[in-house]
């Protein structure tokens, strides 16, 4: 008997998946009261057709392409991993392009590739806790990018008021339809130094706080209970936020 995964290797079957994935995250933004806040200088950086790189959760990934309506070019670095695929295919039916490699894997030309991008003034989106975490946790990679590129970070989430939590290891979001929400976009964060360990470190530390910061603040403006950061070394070893495997719902808000 065929598994799901052998099922995903049929490009006819991932057509119909990524399409019907498209089509969801279309009819959440259209059915909802959706708003996206703090955008007056991301366009002003497009109108200059000045790059950048925005960032935001892997989990909270499902309705960030709805952010983007302008014409200038956007692509998200995704993972080469089948999961990677489908985002990939289901972005691309949204207008959104990809570059494909991770930090794990294809990491040397997924930056080459983001740099050449970043060059003809094209805008990329980066999950800077995937493809596998620890979730909500910045790594350097994208501080070094932007730095080699000489272009600033934007930080974006979203939260919405009808949800499903899953319990995979970025607590994935799923927003329902009906549902009021907000896209937040944060200052802009300027790239250190490459040299300087320091400011590269303080840089991702901002990130980080940042995108957390406005994160749980707009959970918690909805009456949700906000999705904490993975733990790391010096946690407490009971913490509740340590992660667990499969999908199944950890939260229905409906």
């Amino acid at each position: 008997m065929a598994t799901v995964s052998d099922m995903m290797r049929k490009p006819v079957v991932r057509a119909v998946v990524t399409w019907c994935a498209a089509r969801y995250i279309r009819l959440v933004w259209r059915t909802g009261r959706w708003s996206v806040e703090n955008t007056a200088a991301v366009e002003d950086f497009v109108r200059a057709r000045k790059p950048f790189i925005a960032c935001f959760w892997h989990g909270r990934l499902l309705m960030i392409p709805q952010a983007w309506p302008y014409d200038a070019p956007m692509s998200i670095l995704i993972s080469r991993h089948r999961d990677g695929r489908l985002i990939a295919e289901t972005i691309a039916r949204l207008g959104i392009g990809t570059i494909t490699g991770s930090s794990s894997k294809g990491g040397r030309a997924a930056l080459r590739g983001m740099l050449r991008a970043l060059e003809a003034g094209e805008y990329i989106g980066i999950t800077p806790d995937g493809p596998r975490g620890p979730r909500m946790r910045v790594g350097a990679g994208v501080i070094r990018a932007a730095s080699l590129a000489r272009v600033p970070i934007v930080p974006v989430t979203y939260s919405a008021s009808r949800r499903r939590v899953f319990r995979s290891w970025d607590r994935f979001i799923l927003a329902l339809p009906f549902s009021r929400g907000i896209i937040r976009v944060g200052d802009m964060i300027e790239p250190p130094d490459d040299n300087d360990e320091i400011a590269v470190e303080r840089a991702r530390h901002k990130l980080e706080t940042s995108l957390n910061e406005m994160t749980r603040e707009l959970d918690v403006g909805f009456g949700l209970p906000p999705i904490e950061a993975a733990p790391v070394a010096g946690d407490s070893p009971n913490d509740k936020t340590r992660d667990t495997s499969g999908m199944r719902p950890l939260e229905d808000r409906s």
